[in-house]
């Protein structure tokens, strides 16, 4: 499996709101002891992990409008809370929580924000 996601190819990914697409990471094929699983095995684990490709704008925050003057033009600026997640962490995730979709021949799992367990930082990967 590649990390490796053309720019343009990145581009097309819009995520909506509290949503985080994932690179699911390859599963050990074989255990410590040198028995070989197949896939069916990893794929009924319940929780999985993988890299974080993009993440939505966060959660909405309700307008804060005042109708005191309704004759006035309404300029209504989205605001999110923004997400812990960033492109590039290494995210633990609950697997029944996501979907599955595939993009030139690649896997990728949207998940809630929520559905994501723990998160590993580190600055010094993609660098």
């Amino acid at each position: 499996m590649s990390l490796i996601i053309e720019e343009k190819d990145l581009q097309k990914f819009i995520m909506v709101g509290d949503r985080v697409l994932i690179k699911p990471k390859s599963p050990a094929g074989q255990t410590q002891s040198g028995l070989y699983l197949p896939p069916t095995v990893q794929e009924n684990e319940k929780v999985h992990s993988g890299y974080i490709v993009k993440v939505g704008p966060g959660y909405p925050i309700p307008a804060m409008t005042d109708e005191a003057e309704p004759w006035k033009e309404k300029k209504e600026e989205v605001k999110y809370v923004p997400l812990q997640a960033q492109a590039g962490d290494l995210a633990i995730y609950l697997h029944k929580s996501g979907f599955e979709i595939e993009f030139n021949k690649e896997k990728y799992i949207i998940l809630p924000h929520s559905a994501i367990l723990m998160i590993i930082r580190d600055e010094d990967l993609f660098k």
